[in-house]
């Protein structure tokens, strides 16, 4: 190994260019995000809940919306039965869209702190905030 003087120091420098990220936010708090959940639809209903809990909804949502898709578009079936029993229209418009009309302020603000960009919005539209 002629070259040890110059490889051994190397990789310490490639390992600490690599790993900045991660010593620099050692202690850092995680930044909250927070959607908007106040829309003129959800203020008006008397219990506010969900076709799933809130906490299967954060987590699944998109596992959810796909298995809605397979089942409105390959086998015809339109009604979702969920956990506690009740029939829900499978429709990202009619049914979720109803009541999380803000897509700027609730899908958009997790969306983009998590860095995924669904494809929904390819096929659904979606009435723009203040020209609905």
């Amino acid at each position: 190994m002629y070259d040890g003087g110059k490889i051994i120091p190397g990789l310490i420098i490639f390992l600490l260019i690599i790993t900045y990220p991660f010593y620099t936010n050692i202690g850092k708090p995680v930044a909250e995000i927070k959607p908007d959940l106040k829309t003129p639809e959800i203020e008006r209903l008397e219990v506010k809940e969900c076709v799933e809990p809130k906490a299967f909804m954060r987590a699944e949502h998109m596992k959810l919306l796909n298995e809605w898709r397979d089942s409105a578009v390959r086998d015809g079936n339109r009604v979702y039965i969920n956990s506690k029993g009740k029939n829900y229209q499978i429709s990202l418009q009619k049914t979720c869209l109803r009541c999380h009309s803000n897509r700027d302020k609730f899908c958009k603000v997790c969306h983009t702190y998590a860095g995924v960009k669904p494809y929904c919005w390819n096929c659904h539209f979606a009435k723009q905030e203040g020209k609905g």
